[in-house]
Formats: structure tokens, sequence, C-alpha cells
């Protein structure tokens, strides 16, 4: 079916003559508020609703209530998918998402550099000292602005591994720490 020239320029009018019949300049409901599981739910515990509202994850935040090994594995499994996740076929050579996300120009590098910040910061959350912070910083800093070179950056990112480094790092430190 095509539009003449005229519907396109001047709609048509619906057939009651009134247009549309959604006004939306009224606070009045137009019916009753359904949740998704199809029951009806008063207005007044809908405004009470949003006062009280919060994210409840089952047993808790997922993210903060964690044991230090579960947090050491979480480290090790990101590093992981960062630095080493994948094999280049028909070679031995291991590469991660940081390899790839390296390929888009700046963003890419920045994205990267942004998540190692964050498991530098991590670390020191876990109670690493300045040295091993400052070394992992320092993995993290020459991995970003090399990587900011256009192909031999992503490469140099494939290879130098900074994330695995870093977790590395911690872990030798944290072996040498007596058990609490």
């Amino acid at each position: 079916m095509t539009m003449s020239d005229d519907d396109i320029l001047a709609p048509r009018r619906f057939r009651s003559g009134s247009g549309s019949r959604a006004t939306f300049s009224g606070k009045e409901a137009r019916g009753p508020i359904i949740d998704q599981e199809g029951h009806e739910i008063r207005p007044e515990t809908l405004e009470q609703g949003f006062r009280e509202f919060r994210f409840e994850f089952g047993q808790g935040n997922p993210f903060g209530n964690l044991t230090r090994e579960q947090r050491i594995a979480r480290l090790e499994a990101i590093a992981k998918l960062l630095d080493v996740a994948f094999i280049l076929p028909g070679t031995n050579i291991r590469y991660g998402i940081d390899g790839l996300i390296g390929l888009i120009p700046v963003v890419g590098d920045i994205i990267t550099t942004a998540i190692s910040l964050w498991l530098v910061r991590e670390a020191r959350a876990l109670g690493a000292p300045w040295y091993i912070t400052a070394r992992m910083l320092g993995n993290v800093a020459v991995d970003g602005v090399v990587g900011m070179v256009p192909f031999a950056g992503d490469a140099f990112d494939v290879m130098f591994r900074a994330n695995m480094r870093n977790v590395r790092l911690l872990r030798r430190w944290l072996e040498k720490q007596p058990r609490i």
C-alpha cells in the first residue's frame, strides 16, 4: 500500500474524529498499574517503593564481601582474560582482550589501562605495600604508553602482559606474608 503525497503532508484523521485519545497533561491514572506478574499495584505503595529503592543481590553485594583468596582469584581471572585468554591459531602465541580492545585507536588503550589500574587499586586494597604498587603502576604505564603506538603497540601488549606480571608480583608478595 502506498501513501499519497497528501497523507504524508497532512496525516489522516482518526475515525472517531477526536484524534489521539491519549492526554498526557493530567496526573490522574488512566487505568490500574500492573507489575510484571500481572498483579495490580496501588499508587501509594508505588510512591513508597521509589523512596526505598535499592538493589538486592541475593546474599549481599557480590563484589563487596569476598574473602582475601576470592579477591585474589578474581584478580587472576581478570588478568588472564586481559592477557592470555586465547591462542592464536596455528601458533603458540597467547593473547587476551587487552590486545583486541587495544586495536581501537586511543579509546581501546584508555579502556584497558583503566582496567589495569583497577587491578592495581585492588592490590592496594589487599594490603600491597607502596613498592609493589609502584612496580605495578610502572608496568601499567609502560603497557599504556607503548600500547598507544598503532599496531606495534598492540603487538607489544600481546607480548608484555602487564596484568599477568602485576598479579605475579602480588602473588609473590602475598606468599611471603604470614597467614593470619
